[in-house]
């Protein structure tokens, strides 16, 4: 562990945990992931009560394998946050020299998905309410920034989680996020350079009251999910709902006893798919520049919005419309500079009946 994670802490933390069970005929290899941000806690809440019905006899896993990982971060757990150094959900790998407890949990996590066919990623969302949805990958593809072919399974599964909502698109609105961001940063460089008298700029953005470190390659985008299918595998994010409802650990518990049933690791009937999928498609991530910056208002998960309304203004005056009709998606009020501010996502046919 480093220095800085031990400074943060008056006591040991406990050490990575998982949890693998074998069935007695083959199949798939699932792996279940809970507390990948401390303060999202109902996958581990989720977890512990199917492993308590597996403890009990109530249900049985008879092929396959499956992992269970209540905590995947156990520092931002123990400090009650969404980081313990950063974000373990972005720029996801294993790390030849470890500097941040993150880069620790990486080389333990990454082998451990690796070593798996399925993940299921369980998260909850800042805000008061919502409902719960899936984010499944790309369609499949050959191209050079998330090539897969894996799709019609992530699809089939989502359909089947219990939720009515598919979120894609994650990783393509991530990587053009990174680009206006980068363009930001160069921006403020040369503004600072000019302001200075210099002609050329020498230094990348900071920290000074405008931006804040900020992650200027598309790969920080890479989380669970996206390492997951790096390695061949396919995955799904299960946001079961805010962080504060008390509702979401049964959302939680109820997606992975379908999961198991699905892929039959258990023996039970298949889980009938949704009726009817709400499909969306993520087309823009807009970071926030300034402390000044604010909403036009408090903007909740999934609020509708129309073409040309005013989302946001910056701290300039400078009004961000949306470009066209769709939905607000991941709303942080609480993000810091430089950092994602919320995302807009717009109707998407790939889930049609």
């Amino acid at each position: 562990m480093s220095p800085k994670s031990r400074s943060r802490l008056r006591r040991p933390l406990p050490p990575f945990k998982s949890v693998t069970l074998q069935g007695r005929h083959p199949g798939p290899r699932l792996v279940v992931t809970g507390g990948v941000h401390g303060n999202e806690t109902c996958g581990t809440a989720g977890i512990l009560a199917v492993l308590d019905e597996i403890d009990r006899g109530a249900l049985v896993i008879d092929a396959g394998t499956v992992t269970f990982v209540p905590v995947a971060n156990p520092l931002a757990r123990a400090l009650g946050r969404r980081c313990g150094d950063r974000n373990l959900n972005r720029a996801l790998s294993p790390v030849e020299a470890p500097r941040e407890f993150e880069d620790e949990v990486a080389n333990w996590l990454c082998p451990l998905l690796a070593a798996h066919d399925v993940l299921l990623d369980l998260h909850s969302f800042s805000g008061a309410d919502g409902a719960p949805f899936v984010l499944v990958g790309p369609t499949d593809n050959d191209g050079p920034l998330e090539p897969f072919a894996h799709a019609m399974h992530e699809e089939s599964l989502a359909r089947r989680l219990g939720v009515d909502r598919v979120v894609h698109g994650w990783l393509r609105t991530y990587a053009d996020g990174v680009a206006r961001r980068r363009a930001h940063a160069q921006s403020l460089t040369l503004a600072r350079a000019q302001a200075a008298g210099r002609t050329t700029a020498s230094s990348s953005a900071g920290a000074n009251g405008d931006a804040a470190s900020l992650d200027l390659d598309w790969r920080f985008g890479i989380g669970t999910t996206e390492y997951m299918r790096q390695c061949g595998g396919w995955a799904l994010t299960l946001e079961c709902g805010a962080h504060e409802d008390p509702r979401a650990p049964a959302v939680a518990a109820s997606a992975i006893r379908r999961t198991l049933a699905h892929l039959g690791l258990v023996d039970a009937p298949p889980p009938a798919p949704a009726p009817r999928i709400e499909g969306l498609r993520l087309v823009e991530a807009v970071d926030r520049w300034h402390r000044a910056d604010r909403w036009t208002r408090d903007w909740r998960p999934f609020d509708p919005v129309a073409a040309g309304e005013v989302i946001a203004v910056r701290r300039d005056g400078s009004a961000l419309r949306a470009a066209h009709a769709g939905r607000i998606v991941f709303p942080n009020p609480y993000a810091t500079i430089g950092e994602e501010w919320y995302y807009l996502a717009e109707d998407s046919d790939r889930f049609a009946a």
